[in-house]
């Protein structure tokens, strides 16, 4: 253990530096490096040792990246300090496991030739981040691809795989590396297949898949900047209709859009002639106006909604994908709810596929928070939806890395369905992204204000929006099977 504790310190260590490649620090290729050197130690050591350091490079990982997670239990949702520290620091370690998996795989299938090694390593690493997206409702939080998004090429690789396609490759150019380093004779070779998945990539990256469609578009995306601390109490209720009612008419447009829960109550709670003089710099400019509120259905169930007040109808977005504790409380973990104090916490799940909404002349794809996390919901949409439009309330987690770590995952999500993406958030960041998964403009975070814009909508489907995610899984497990295959000729 004594020879062993300073590779597993090297690890975590490997971990936590990964973390400048995500935003706001946008360092790309050091999440290539980190997963390189990771490689490195892997080779040799048994599946114990392993595992032992895929777990500590997770651990520094998760610690370093997705610690803000005890601002949203401890300073909002008053649960204790201590015990908000634990439950974060058990959270991380839950999700390190991951790698560990992918470890532990690694080395009981590898087989020692270097192409079969490097697809097994690319393979188990892609698969291990895929599970976390969805076990336990999914937290695809840091997943690597998400570090390589512009200007980094292999971000071409997006709208063909999706964000698992762009980390596949990252995780096949670290290893090569990885591996490679301490063979001389092997750089020609590896060097060489590098240079074609990065070329690959930049190539990609300047096909066209999808193609503006009608006029575009004006819109104001509004930022009320609403303090979480104070947004839920009675006294302050007065002070979120005024400052949206206010940065509305300020900031007219044909789709104005209010980001997630911006007024503490439910839709039917609002006061009367409220929506009306909401709309109004909308319907001046024939527009329509797209506002997230808590919304209660004719059987009694609460959703987090989005509603968007057309001409002349009302159409909703019920919010899917919720968020576990925050939005819900699994069966076993009632008791929980003594420790946090979280308003509006038992919204029951929409429908899984529901149709965009039609919206200023726009098929508008609506998703909620951290939904947007999830690439292979959100084409569910689509090819029909023209744009993307995110609402978001990421206030739960303070002045942490989660805000520029979203909207990375935005930059993703237009990046694999060849859509813009407007994100309207009540803190920050709301932006506009690209269909090329660039940040074309965005407002300061904590600050009061509207982004006002001309937007087009996009038509057409990129090879992501048709497969989803089934292409790099079926790419991954033919990556498995190469070191099987290796072993089971050379047995004969």
């Amino acid at each position: 253990m004594r020879r062993g504790a300073p590779r597993l310190a090297a690890a975590f260590l490997l971990g936590a530096a990964s973390v400048l490649g995500f935003a706001p620090f946008y360092l790309f290729p050091v999440p290539l490096i980190t997963l390189a050197l990771l490689a490195w130690l892997w080779q040799g050591a048994a599946p114990r040792t392993v595992a032992m350091q895929g777990f500590a490079f997770g651990a520094g990982c998760f610690l370093a990246g997705v610690s803000w997670v005890y601002v949203s239990m401890h300073v909002f949702g008053g649960m204790p300090p201590l015990l908000a520290g634990l439950a974060a620091f058990l959270f991380c370690c839950l999700l390190a496991v991951f790698p560990a998996l992918a470890g532990f795989s690694f080395a009981r299938l590898r087989s020692g030739r270097l192409w079969a090694d490097a697809l097994l390593f690319a393979s188990v690493w892609t698969l291990t981040e895929w599970l976390r997206s969805w076990v336990l409702t999914g937290f695809p939080w840091l997943s690597f691809g998400y570090a390589q998004t512009p200007p980094s090429p292999l971000a071409g690789y997006a709208a063909l795989l999706g964000v698992y396609g762009v980390g596949f490759a990252a995780a096949l150019v670290a290893v090569l590396c990885g591996l490679t380093f301490p063979r001389r004779e092997r750089w020609l070779s590896s060097g060489a297949a590098i240079v074609a998945l990065l070329g690959v990539g930049a190539g990609l990256a300047t096909i066209e898949w999808t193609q503006p469609v009608g006029k575009p578009v004006s819109v104001s995306l509004l930022q009320g900047n609403i303090e979480q601390s104070l947004k839920w109490k009675p006294e302050r209720l007065q002070q979120s209709l005024e400052t949206y009612l206010r940065l509305a008419r300020a900031h007219p447009a044909q789709l104005i859009v209010l980001p997630e829960t911006a007024l503490p109550l439910m839709l039917d709670q609002l006061p009367r002639d409220y929506v009306a003089e909401l709309r109004r710099p909308a319907q001046d400019r024939k527009g329509d106006v797209l506002l997230g509120i808590a919304a209660q259905d004719a059987q009694g169930r609460y959703y987090n909604s989005a509603a968007g007040f057309a001409q002349e109808n009302i159409q909703f977005y019920r919010k899917s994908h919720l968020v576990p504790f925050g939005e819900f409380t699994p069966p076993a973990f009632a008791w929980t709810l003594a420790l946090l104090k979280i308003p509006m916490s038992n919204f029951s799940p929409g429908a899984a596929a529901q149709p965009p909404l039609a919206l200023a002349g726009q098929k508008v794809a609506v998703n909620i928070c951290y939904e947007d996390v999830f690439g292979g919901e959100i084409i569910r949409a689509l090819p029909e939806a023209t744009l993307l439009v995110n609402l978001s309330n990421t206030a739960w987690f303070g002045d942490s890395l989660a805000q520029p770590q979203h909207l990375q995952i935005a930059q993703m999500r237009a990046l694999e369905t060849g859509r813009p993406m407007l994100r309207a958030t009540n803190t920050g960041m709301t932006a506009i992204v690209s269909p090329r998964g660039r940040v074309e403009r965005v407002l300061p975070p904590f600050s009061e204000g509207a982004l006002v814009a001309e937007v087009s909508g996009y038509t057409g489907a990129t090879p992501y929006v048709r497969w989803g995610n089934m292409a790099v899984l079926l790419l991954a497990g033919a990556g498995l099977l190469a070191p099987l295959l290796g072993l089971r000729r050379s047995a004969h």
